[in-house]
């Protein structure tokens, strides 16, 4: 079975696009999307409406899929589980075949039980981890990975003491797991002197920055997102911390960054992918996609961020597994179809769902990420983690 690489899918939409005619203006084909225009992950909500608006419009111009209109129909999740159990339910009840969004971990992870036999769900988060043969399938490149290349970057720098300070909340609770399956057995020098916790709505995190002063930590990661992210950096800076911070990739945003700035540190990394530092990628497959992506968003007035980017891949994939099928595929077979994937090239690179199922990227797709209030985001390292050529 041969596999259309994400980055060719352009040309295959300008193929399609004369044959469309007077078919363009059928009944759209609906697909679900939960998203969270509202409350505290407004703004990644918003930014993966971004992206479905272009590949909807992209889609659409290129004459759809079967000569249909396609149509992304956005649920509320109001940035609330139970509000995301209620949209769930009524996909549901709808009988649809493929459900996407929910760019939270604690809102996908709420709404995936209820989809245990269907219909198919695309999350746009690398926070859960799907069994695989699921149902669900997760976007981006897992947090295990990003905290794996996190400690190969350490090593690099020759970072030997880590300090750690996660939220309480979905994704701290699931960095905390990665956190002792990647640093519980470290080799050599390397140690973890310090691991606070806090509440996302504490205001302040000074007695932790404390403790973490005082731990002797050569760098700190401060796995949260958001709001309790700009608290973390704040009270670092006013703690006269002054160590390099590594975040998660949730935290790539260049508005929040310039929030931020007055109190940024001035080592700030991210383990990133390569839309965000496409000079770290040879010239290639995954280059060419980069390119396609870029000059879609730009055409639409957008620029790359992070929820822009976990919605990308995800949703093409979702989109060619119809053009393949057609519209009328059922769960399982969309299922069958992604899970089947090996060597289809996107923004993030090659996906290989047969060697990881579920997500089809691994740790060979992250670039760590330095931000620099004068440049943006400039590439730290190559893809993996390894050494910039």
């Amino acid at each position: 079975m041969s596999h259309l690489r994400i980055g060719m899918l352009f040309a295959a939409f300008a193929l399609v696009a004369s044959t469309a005619g007077s078919r363009a203006a059928e009944t759209p084909y609906e697909i679900d999307a939960i998203m969270s225009r509202s409350g505290p992950y407004a703004f990644q909500g918003a930014e993966g409406i971004q992206a479905l608006n272009v590949i909807e419009n992209m889609t659409n111009k290129a004459g759809g899929i079967d000569g249909r209109p396609i149509k992304f129909v956005i649920w509320d999740d109001q940035s609330n589980p139970a509000t995301a159990v209620q949209a769930a339910n009524a996909i549901i009840a709808k009988h649809a075949a493929v459900a996407i969004g929910l760019a939270a971990t604690s809102l996908c992870s709420a709404v995936a039980p209820l989809m245990a036999n269907g219909p198919l769900l695309y999350c746009f988060t690398p926070g859960v981890h799907p069994k695989p043969g699921s149902f669900l399938f997760s976007s981006g490149i897992s947090t295990l990975d990003t905290l794996a290349a996190s400690k190969k970057f350490f090593a690099m720098r020759a970072w030997t003491k880590i300090a750690f300070i996660t939220s309480t909340d979905a994704t701290g609770q699931d960095a905390d797991q990665n956190i002792d399956e990647v640093f519980g057995e470290v080799s050599g020098p390397m140690t973890v002197v310090a691991h606070e916790h806090f509440n996302p709505s504490d205001l302040s995190v000074s007695a932790q920055m404390a403790k973490i002063k005082a731990s002797g930590a050569q760098v700190l990661v401060a796995w949260t997102t958001g709001t309790p992210f700009g608290t973390v950096l704040r009270n670092a800076s006013e703690a006269g911390l002054g160590l390099p911070i590594l975040t998660t990739a949730a935290n790539l945003s260049d508005a929040e960054m310039h929030a931020y700035a007055a109190f940024a540190p001035k080592e700030l990394y991210f383990p990133g992918t390569p839309a965000f530092a496409p000079e770290a990628v040879p010239p290639g497959p995954t280059k060419r996609a980069l390119e396609s992506y870029f000059n879609a968003l730009k055409a639409a007035g957008d620029k790359p961020e992070n929820a822009i980017s976990l919605a990308w891949d995800g949703t093409l994939l979702v989109l060619d597994a119809l053009r393949k099928i057609g519209l009328s595929a059922t769960a399982a077979q969309i299922r069958e179809h992604i899970a089947s994937v090996q060597g289809s090239v996107g923004i993030y690179g090659p996906h290989d769902f047969i060697a990881i199922p579920q997500r089809g990227l691994g740790i060979g797709s992250v670039v760590m990420i330095r931000w620099d209030p004068a440049r943006g985001w400039v590439a730290a390292s190559g893809l993996g983690a390894t050494p910039l050529r």
